[in-house]
């Protein structure tokens, strides 16, 4: 058994492990990397890279489809499902070369790889062959998937988001099964690349919606695309001599599909019930977690810390960013533990029209009593969103009645991901409603939609006189 001793140890080379290490070590070269599995992000190698270049080639075959109605002919489409694999493991394998030099580029000393596993509470077991004593720990051991067991007897048939990219070619048939983010975007990428598609959630909820009525305009957009059961209930699956026999009820009717695979998109659980985190003296409540600082990353008042999707707070990769580099900055300077202010929340989803949440949620407003008013537009007709044909969508905002802040909001919509990065510095620099209208718009741009609904709530927080605008948008609702 080999003993070593060092100032930090870091379970997990992640994101957020990664972070917490180049922040570490500004502190310390007495510092250990334990990793069980291969180096490379769960963004790069299963998650944001790989899933983007799936969809991007799914964009590429709806353009065309959508090229008559430009009164451009396009014919013969035909879509090869071996190339379009090969460029998205082809690409995937680039961007995770590039976290797999760096970390193998670290000196050997600050690597160990296997399971760690608390033993005493400054005191690490790596699989049977090391014994760490660390002054300081921090936890960036990630997710994994949540499957049910029974699934399990369908083999090969069975699939994760993360088997997805490995394939050669695209299969004729699938079943998604989850309405969250991953359940979403494949299931609308794989569709749009010619694979019949059945989508299947519970609740008619989609990812991480909480605005009633932006959820619904997600429901639309999405049983337009694939075959969508948003609100029902497995009752049964099971392998059949060609894929996967899948029973399942909606509406107090019973319904069976026979596909090629079932893609389980049935979320994540955090990497934490594995760690004996009692062996460190560390309370957990019935979830089996640790109570912790958000702002410090700090568990309780020990020398130990947690960072990244494992904490379960913020599982997006800006924040297991922010997380790593946070926890690597109080690990190193500890005692010091220094607390930092959040960014403001902000969360996007690639499907098309594609989905954003910022700021403060509807249901988080709500749950709070914070007392608040709706700014809503529809892209239907709003000017350039027609023009392109990417007229579909809404935008809810939501500023607070008698001062006026911006809160945040939620959209379905054309162009989501930049509408997000503008909606959330507004909300993180506290703007006013009204000094959001009378920032600078162009015409004619998309973002002369977020102008009609932020007008539409200055009026209904009543707050003052909107200046006459010099022009109008062509288009209503802009």
């Amino acid at each position: 058994m080999k003993e070593v001793t060092v100032d930090i140890a870091i379970l997990g080379a992640g994101t957020a492990g990664m972070g917490a290490y180049n922040s570490a070590l500004k502190y310390t070269d007495s510092i250990v990397v334990i990793e069980p599995g291969p180096y490379g992000t769960t963004c790069a190698r299963v998650g944001c890279m790989p899933s983007k270049l799936l969809i991007a080639a799914a964009e590429a075959s709806h353009h065309i489809d959508q090229a008559a109605e430009f009164g451009i002919d396009v014919t013969n489409k035909r879509i090869d499902g071996e190339r379009v694999m090969a460029r998205v493991r082809s690409e995937r394998d680039r961007f995770v070369g590039f976290i797999k030099d760096t970390a193998e580029a670290w000196p050997g000393a600050h690597k160990i790889r296997g399971d760690a596993v608390f033993v005493g509470p400054n005191e690490l077991q790596v699989d049977d062959h090391t014994r760490v004593l660390a002054k300081r720990i921090i936890i960036a051991t990630g997710s994994r998937p949540v499957i049910p067991a029974p699934w399990y007897e369908l083999g090969d048939r069975l699939l994760i988001n993360d088997d997805v990219f490995d394939w050669q070619t695209l299969p004729k048939s699938v079943a998604v099964v989850g309405t969250g983010v991953i359940g979403m975007e494949i299931g609308q990428a794989l569709s749009r690349l010619g694979v019949t598609t059945t989508l299947i959630g519970r609740g008619d909820k989609f990812g991480p919606i909480s605005d009633p009525v932006i959820n619904d305009e997600a429901k639309e957009f999405l049983s337009t695309q694939l075959m969508l059961h948003s609100d029902a209930s497995i009752d049964g699956v099971a392998r059949t001599e060609h894929g996967v026999a899948i029973d399942f009820s909606e509406d107090g009717e019973a319904h069976r599909i026979e596909v090629d695979y079932l893609i389980a998109a049935t979320g994540r659980k955090a990497v934490i019930d594995s760690l004996n985190l009692e062996a460190a003296g560390i309370n957990l409540d019935e979830r089996g977690f640790p109570s912790f600082d958000d702002n410090t990353c700090q568990i309780e008042d020990k020398p130990i810390f947690i960072a990244g999707d494992v904490s379960n707070a913020h599982p997006l990769l800006h924040e297991a960013a922010d997380d790593g580099h946070i926890a690597g900055d109080n690990a190193g300077r500890y005692p010091d533990v220094r607390s930092r202010p959040r960014r403001t929340p902000i969360a996007v989803i690639f499907t098309d029209p594609q989905i954003m949440l910022i700021g403060k949620s509807f249901a988080s407003l709500s749950k709070d009593g914070v007392d608040f008013a709706v700014g809503e537009v529809s892209f239907v007709n709003q000017g350039r969103s027609r023009v392109m044909l990417r007229n579909q969508g809404k935008l809810h905002v939501y500023g607070e009645r008698h001062t006026g802040l911006f809160l945040g909001a939620e959209m379905v919509g054309p162009a989501a991901e930049h509408i997000a990065h503008l909606l959330s510095w507004a909300v993180q620099h506290r703007f006013t409603v009204q000094q959001m209208i009378d920032s600078p718009f162009y015409h004619p741009v998309i973002e002369e939609g977020v102008r009609t609904a932020l007008k539409d709530l200055n009026s209904k927080l009543k707050m003052g006189p909107v200046p006459v605008e010099n022009c109008l948008d062509c288009g209503a609702g802009a």
